[in-house]
């Protein structure tokens, strides 16, 4: 195989395990709380990244950062995972599945509109027409195609599931100014995000051992959501000579996650649903052509 074909096969793998994440959320939902649910996702990470580390005989780097690089991985840790997955799994413990993931997935519409303050890009007009029209898929979605009542399934899902958005800019945003290798980088911010969520769950939740399929979830969120498939696209954006082609293959995302919805947790696709995502990314790809 070419390593323009590695780079298509690893990144559809990613994608593929992607598009079942939102319904592995809500199923391990059933019988763990967020911070509990992040806790134990969190540690399968953390393992996984330390154990490709020792693999690849690159673990003692975590153990070479500067004290400058700490205190990033400190900040970082707490936007993500700490922060990010507390506001994200909330949503979807208050959100059906399928509103949720295609509101986190506005994540890139909200990167736009921080870049504007905080690193003094300009926001031109057809980038603001991307934008409004992504949005116009946000109402849909979130009033279940009643977008003139603006009445929310849940108000307090949708306000999570869009400030998970602001975390995960904020966190890229920060993200750009450190030059660690990314998987070094990655394991030493959920190290330092670990007590934070240690500490968050013994104060607001409890510590139990999980029920057996409350457990498999979170293995598998923390194996592939947050390991994985992180690597992989690493993997595929390495491998590649045609960064665009692969990086339009996460498209196919939020439409394969609500079939995995349907058939997994059991959720009716609404029309407005299908109809509101495709306004979304309509609008993500209107918006990254506007940016070649």
């Amino acid at each position: 195989m070419t390593r323009q074909g590695q780079a298509y096969l690893c990144a559809l793998i990613a994608v593929l395990f992607w598009s079942t994440i939102a319904s592995a959320f809500k199923i391990s939902l059933r019988y763990l709380d967020p911070v509990q649910l992040l806790l134990y996702a969190g540690s399968v990470s953390t393992l996984l990244l330390a154990a490709i580390l020792v693999v690849q005989g690159r673990l003692w780097l975590i153990f070479r950062c500067t004290r400058r690089q700490y205190a990033m991985s400190l900040l970082l840790g707490l936007l993500n995972p700490f922060l990010y997955y507390l506001v994200l799994l909330k949503a979807y413990d208050l959100l059906p599945a399928q509103q949720a993931q295609p509101l986190n997935y506005t994540w890139a519409i909200t990167l736009a509109l921080l870049s504007v303050p905080l690193l003094g890009q300009k926001l031109r007009t057809a980038e603001l027409g991307a934008l409004l029209l992504s949005y116009a898929g946000v109402v849909i979605i979130a009033t279940e195609g009643r977008p003139f009542s603006l009445q929310f399934t849940d108000g307090t899902g949708v306000l999570l599931a869009l400030a998970s958005t602001v975390v995960w800019a904020l966190y890229w945003i920060f993200n750009t100014r450190d030059q660690r290798d990314p998987v070094v980088a990655l394991l030493v911010n959920f190290l330092c995000s670990f007590p934070f969520v240690l500490g968050y769950c013994l104060f607001f939740s409890e510590l139990i051992w999980p029920p057996l399929p409350g457990l498999l979830g979170a293995v598998y969120i923390g194996f592939f959501e947050m390991g994985v498939c992180f690597v992989l696209w690493l993997l595929a954006l390495r491998k590649t000579d045609n960064t665009a082609r692969i990086g339009s293959l996460i498209f196919l995302s939020p439409f394969l996650s609500l079939f995995f919805i349907h058939f997994l947790v059991g959720e009716e696709i609404l029309p407005a649903t299908f109809f509101g995502l495709v306004l979304i990314v309509g609008g993500l790809l209107w918006q990254k052509h506007l940016g070649k």
